[in-house]
């Protein structure tokens, strides 16, 4: 079975959705196109963005083989993430609906 992180991706202080969204959207692409094989490796996102005060945030499941390169690229494409707990580990099981949706490869 496979098992993976969690990444949580975080806004910036204040931030709107509309610009924290068209970032992410950004940084996907750029996975996408420039890290397909390592893209090909995140299973999940949350469906919603996540109210944390003065930011917002937004869930990822990846496989832990791939945890350090996305922490790498999130960090050279000026996004701020918590620090992924690799011992904590998901099935896909738990990456339902309607909070969860798959990732199209």
């Amino acid at each position: 079975m496979d098992e993976y992180v969690c990444i949580t991706v975080l806004s910036r202080p204040g931030e709107a959705e509309a610009d924290f969204a068209a970032r992410l959207s950004r940084f996907w692409t750029h996975m996408l196109r420039d890290r397909k094989p390592d893209f090909e490796k995140v299973y999940a996102e949350t469906t919603a963005f996540e109210d944390m005060g003065d930011r917002l945030s937004r869930q990822y499941l990846a496989e832990l083989a791939v945890a350090d390169v996305v922490e790498a690229e999130l960090r050279a494409g000026g996004l701020d993430f918590e620090p992924v707990e690799r011992d904590e580990l998901f099935s896909k099981y738990e990456a339902v609906p309607p909070e969860w949706m798959q990732i199209e490869h």
